[in-house]
């Protein structure tokens, strides 16, 4: 059985990647190397690992073109927040941060606020608490 899961994905500038994910809280992984052409975070208490590669770096990992998110999205990227106060908090860390905030924090189905934003490369985030005492089973 695997070990591990990570995420790997391209980025047009490590820096400014790197600076944006640390503004809104992400940490470092200091297990893998940081360079000119890769950043690594953990993200979340189980320490989920996402590498952020150099376009040309990333492209060597697959001969599949890297897609154009300008209008479309290659996943939906779901991180958890402790409550609605985390989710709004995120956001506004995002957006100062250069992202672009695509649905403010608002309440669906009674027992989840969540929100989403586009960090600087275009990748989509979705930001939720889920209060599972709220869920009608």
């Amino acid at each position: 059985m695997t070990k591990e899961i990570w995420l790997n994905m391209p980025v047009k500038n490590i820096q400014k990647t790197s600076d944006f994910f640390t503004a809104i809280g992400f940490s470092l992984n200091t297990h893998a190397p940081q360079s000119d052409t890769m950043a690594s975070f953990k993200i979340g208490q189980k320490d989920f690992i996402i590498n952020f590669f150099t376009d040309a770096v990333f492209k060597s990992f697959t001969p599949f073109s890297i897609a154009d998110l300008a209008n479309a999205t290659e996943c939906l990227i779901s991180i958890d927040a402790k409550n609605a106060t985390e989710v709004d908090e995120i956001l506004a860390k995002a957006e100062a941060a250069g992202g672009v905030v695509y649905a403010k924090g608002g309440e669906k189905d009674g027992w989840m606020y969540g929100g989403g934003f586009t960090d600087l490369d275009g990748h989509k985030w979705n930001v939720l608490f889920m209060d599972f005492s709220k869920f009608n089973q």
